[in-house]
């Protein structure tokens, strides 16, 4: 008898109304420059149950690239290790108060501080991992299941790195562990974790490394063309990548089982998944190796339906997916997202140069996810100081009167959307100086960091009344 055909479900985490924060978990106010698993995390996870958040999302977890973005990672698979927690390692007998004891510099830091951060962290990574394996840590059955569990990532990994194998994987095992740990928490608070997993990867990355046949890169190396978008309301350049373009048949013939691990792995370590450049899965701008800018480019076809029906089999119909479905969103595009019944994403800040647009909050369909604006954008009060007077006058007119952010974040949560999740800026009402990237522009992204004591009682006991007056307060 032949196999009955896969029948595709919406997730039931998309299905009902819920409410989240967007913020990564380096910018979290960790006492060591950069916000990692630690007690911050735990702490953050307690302040959204108590406001009445379901949802918890976070940008790429993976190794950070050139300038410290998540987005240019140097692995799929692995966790960046500045995310550990070194407060966690010495609660586990591996380090002692006092070579934890932070520099007011960095536990005062407004910004997050990379550079100082790993000056910090990493040698003391380096003496846990010796006395970890001076007890025998190697040897623990939960450090071999973990090897054996990894091992179709962690080789590659530790190859690419070249050296002091043991010690990487002990970093990558501890992360592995402090994250199960903080996941664990999570869910016993009914917090769900959204990850982000970015459409490309990079040529200086372990992936391309290891398997060059997937990616379109010459005989040497050299990537053949590379990723971008062309020119938009974010740069008259457009913007360059710089990442390779996958050869999409030699994913067909492995069935697509490079993006499945990375997809599935993901799918263990998150409740949900944002893919990033969800338009990429239909078709892809690539622009000449070599060029300066992308304003000159073409669009090609990409194996998307076949790769989500790889993935949809692995997942049993019900994908853990959200389609970042922003920018050139062709009808195809569309249609690939909803035969597959994945959320697209709504911009508030997007809404209100029309009113018709399907931006605004009434015209939000139940599937998908609204926010005010993703990392990519201004902060809701940076946007208003921006924003013509025609269009402030129609915000008006939606939104009401009071403070920007405040009238926002009421028209957001009332949407129609099954899914609404704001920035953690924007719920401090922060302007445009604490906003997380400014997409073309190459340095000075990525530093945003939570001044501490901000998660207050006062201000969770405020989004708890709006969430309960909004329909988005759910009991697990």
């Amino acid at each position: 008898m032949p196999r009955a055909a896969l029948q595709v479900r919406e997730h039931a985490l998309v299905a009902q109304r819920r409410a989240g924060v967007l913020m990564h978990v380096t910018s979290l106010p960790a006492r060591h420059g950069v916000g990692d698993f630690g007690p911050s995390a735990y702490a953050f996870v307690d302040w959204l149950a108590d406001a009445g958040f379901s949802l918890w999302q976070m940008l790429p977890i993976g190794p950070v690239g050139y300038g410290d973005s998540p987005y240019g990672s140097s692995s799929s698979f692995a966790i960046e290790p500045l995310l550990l927690s070194l407060d966690i390692l010495a609660a586990d007998g591996l380090l002692t108060q006092a070579e934890i004891r932070p520099s007011s510099a960095l536990s005062g830091a407004k910004q997050v501080q990379y550079k100082q951060a790993r000056a910090c962290k990493l040698p003391l990574y380096a003496i846990a991992f010796a006395r970890w394996q001076a007890r025998g840590g190697d040897r623990r059955a939960e450090y071999i299941a973990f090897r054996k569990r990894a091992r179709s990532w962690l080789e590659d990994w530790l190859r690419f790195l070249g050296e002091r194998e043991g010690y990487h994987a002990f970093v990558q095992f501890a992360l592995d562990v402090q994250w199960r740990m903080l996941r664990a928490h999570a869910k016993s608070r009914c917090i769900y974790c959204i990850g982000d997993v970015p459409i490309f990867v990079i040529r200086e990355s372990a992936d391309c490394m290891a398997h060059p046949e997937l990616f379109r890169l010459d005989a040497k190396g050299r990537s053949e063309v590379l990723t971008g978008v062309p020119p938009d309301c974010f740069s008259t350049e457009g913007q360059l990548w710089g990442h390779p373009h996958y050869r999409w048949k030699e994913h067909e013939r492995t069935n697509f089982a490079w993006w499945t691990q990375r997809l599935s792995i993901a799918a263990e370590r998150f409740d949900l998944i944002r893919i990033d450049h969800f338009v990429g899965l239909h078709h892809a701008y690539e622009v000449k190796a070599g060029a300066k800018n992308a304003r000159e480019g073409r669009w090609v076809a990409a194996s998307g339906r076949e790769l989500l029906t790889a993935f949809a089999k692995a997942c049993d119909g019900a994908l853990p997916l959200i389609a970042e479905d922003l920018g050139a969103c062709t009808p195809e595009v569309v249609a690939l997202r909803d035969d597959f019944k994945l959320p697209g994403m709504r911009l508030l800040e997007n809404a209100f140069w029309s009113g018709r647009s399907g931006d605004l909050p009434h015209q939000h369909p139940q599937r998908c996810v609204a926010y005010p604006g993703t990392h990519d954008n201004n902060t809701i009060e940076g946007w208003w100081k921006d924003l013509p007077r025609e269009q402030r006058a129609r915000f008006r007119a939606y939104a009401g009167s009071g403070a920007v952010h405040e009238a926002m974040l009421r028209i957001l949560w009332a949407s129609s959307a099954n899914l609404a999740i704001a920035s953690m800026q924007d719920l401090l009402g922060l302007g445009r100086a604490h906003r997380m990237n400014t997409p073309g522009v190459a340095e000075g992204n990525w530093t945003w960091r939570m001044p501490a004591r901000h998660c207050t009682p006062m201000l969770a006991k405020h989004c708890a009344a709006q969430l309960e007056a909004t329909g988005r307060l759910v009991d697990g």
